[in-house]
Formats: C-alpha cells, sequence, structure tokens
C-alpha cells in the first residue's frame, strides 16, 4: 500500500513530439524534379555556388600544405648540419636555364645521388675577408643549367659583413619559399674559418676543404671531366698553380706563372685547348685577386678579355672594386 497518494496534474492524453534529429540541413545534392525546397534545389544539374567555393578553398589549402612540407623538408636537411646556428638569412635567387656554355652537361643523380624528395642543398663555409671567387663564377655557370635557390646568410662568429657580399649571389627570388620548384640549393654562409669549407651530406660524405678542391666538385656538376687522362691532369696543375702560386706565391712565383699563361695562350684560345674549363676560372679569379691583371703580357690580357666577355665573370669582378 502506498505511503502517500496525490492527485494527477495533467491530463493523461498529451502527446509529447520528439525530436529525431539534433538539426536539419538543406540538401544540396538535390536536383531539379525531386523533393526539395525551392530556394536550394540545383537548376539543370548545375553545381552549387558554394560547393564550388569549398572546392576551391580546400584546393588552396592543399597546395599551401605541400609548399610547408617542401620547405620543412628542406629546413629539417639544414638543421641536421653544424651550422644550423645563421644569424641572419639575406637573400636568394632563382636563375632559369638558357645557353650553356659546356658541350656536355652531368646529371645531378649522377654526382650528388638520387633525389628524394627533398632540395638538394650545397652549404659552403666562406671566410668575407678572402670571397672565394672561384665559388661565386661557378655559382653563376650552375644557373644556367639548373633552377638554383641560392641563399646567403651570416654567421654569428662574423661581426659585419659588406652589402656586396649580402647580395653576391643575386637578388631574392619571390618564390625562395617554395623550395620543390628547384632542382638545386646553393647556401653561402659568411663564417670566420681559416678556408673555405662545404658540405653537402653529412651522412655519405665528409666535408671538402680548400677553394680549390670545392671548385672541383661544384664543376663535376657543369660537365664531367676530360676523359683524356693528359687533358684532365693538365687542368688540374693549372687549377693547382693557380691557388698555390697566383693567389698565395710570392712575387717571383707569381710572374713565373703569368709567363706561362702566356706561352700557353699564344697558341690556345684557353688554358686545357679549345675548350672552356676550370683551369680558366680558376686562374683569372687568381689574377684579378693578386692584382696581376694590369701588368699581364698580352696574351694574358686577351683571355682575361675573352673570360669577360663570357659574362660569368662579372660578380667576382665587382666584390674587388
Amino acid at each position: 500500500m502506498p505511503m502517500y497518494q496525490v492527485k494527477p496534474i495533467c491530463g493523461g492524453d498529451i502527446k509529447i513530439d520528439l525530436p529525431t534529429c539534433m538539426y536539419k540541413v538543406p540538401n544540396i545534392h538535390a536536383q531539379q524534379g525531386k523533393s526539395c525546397t525551392p530556394e536550394h534545389a540545383l537548376q539543370n544539374g548545375e553545381v552549387d555556388p558554394a560547393v564550388k567555393a569549398l572546392e576551391a578553398r580546400q584546393d588552396e589549402i592543399m597546395r599551401k600544405l605541400y609548399e610547408l612540407k617542401a620547405a620543412v623538408e628542406g629546413l629539417a636537411k639544414t638543421v641536421m648540419t653544424p651550422d644550423a646556428d645563421l644569424d641572419l638569412t639575406v637573400s636568394s635567387s632563382l636563375s632559369s636555364q638558357c645557353s650553356t656554355t659546356f658541350k656536355n652537361t652531368t646529371d645531378l643523380d649522377t654526382v650528388l645521388g638520387k633525389d628524394l624528395g627533398a632540395l638538394r642543398d650545397i652549404v659552403i663555409n666562406a671566410n668575407p675577408v678572402q670571397p672565394p671567387l672561384t665559388l661565386l663564377v661557378l655559382h653563376s655557370l650552375l644557373c644556367q643549367h639548373y633552377r638554383v635557390l641560392s641563399t646567403v646568410h651570416v654567421h654569428s662568429s662574423v661581426a659585419s659583413v659588406p652589402p656586396q657580399l649580402l647580395s653576391c649571389l643575386g637578388p631574392r627570388h619571390t618564390d625562395s619559399y617554395a623550395r620543390h620548384m628547384f632542382q638545386l640549393g646553393f647556401t653561402l654562409i659568411w663564417k670566420d674559418v681559416p678556408k673555405p669549407q662545404m658540405k653537402f651530406s653529412i651522412k655519405n660524405m665528409c666535408p671538402i676543404e680548400g677553394e680549390a678542391n670545392i671548385a672541383r666538385f661544384l664543376f663535376k656538376l657543369l660537365a664531367p671531366y676530360p676523359s683524356d687522362p693528359a687533358v684532365a691532369t693538365l687542368v688540374d696543375s693549372w687549377v693547382d698553380t693557380a691557388f698555390f702560386q697566383l693567389a698565395e706565391g710570392s712575387v717571383k712565383e707569381r710572374s713565373a706563372v703569368l709567363r706561362a699563361l702566356n706561352s700557353t695562350l699564344g697558341s690556345n684560345p684557353w688554358l686545357s685547348g679549345p675548350e672552356f674549363s676550370l683551369a680558366d676560372v680558376a686562374c683569372y679569379c687568381c689574377v684579378l685577386q693578386s692584382g696581376s691583371a694590369s701588368s699581364s703580357p698580352a696574351n694574358v690580357q686577351r683571355w682575361i678579355k675573352s673570360c669577360e666577355n663570357l659574362g660569368h665573370f662579372s660578380h667576382a669582378k665587382l666584390l674587388l672594386k
């Protein structure tokens, strides 16, 4: 028996309409002829403008995500190197393909390894007290063969860098954030080092030291070394002569090298024969850097003008002014 009894406060015939869904939205897939409200019906099977806008927004988001992914992959590769403590990012440039100086080009995969998606970045440390003119000339040549992302940084070990060195690789390109658009990265870091150093892959190769050795590596990206051992030896000999006698030798040694240059250029247009080579790049830059250009013999003067007519040495010449 119940403890208390109360009278019902409402009748028993009340009907409650419970909702069957949380909320309703118009059917964007409805077509003309089907049951839907007139304001949401599609005319002649056309796509709703709201759907078009949504698809366009999604495509734009995916494009930005892809570019961000490529930039992060390139940044991750740079951070893996010991020189990641950079203080100032100065400039980037993109140079498109144009007429080439060399007859045979080199496949990047052959020299640098297979492209795995991330930008293959060549990182060079150099002292601003003695700029590596040869490497700047080779950079100009690389830009004629490949789409190169060129960037200049200043390391914390250097107090200040002249403005011409900050822009030595050219102006910043508008597409520098899209690293996937480039074939090769060329990163120059002005740092207090005794001699230039180059690092490409810290996993597969040791650092390369010395401007001559780095120049040999970069030149292989432009064209294969001569197949004739005698010509290849001649090129290497001129490169060593340029850096060890023209750039670092005494006055007597420089005079002897200039006489040897004059004798060779009397019978050949270039130092290794009929074709332009790394020997011409190295000797030209060292002649300019040693201040011997104005007092050089006639054949050397003619050869200097021939080099300048190619247009690859303009940046190196400006840095000496």
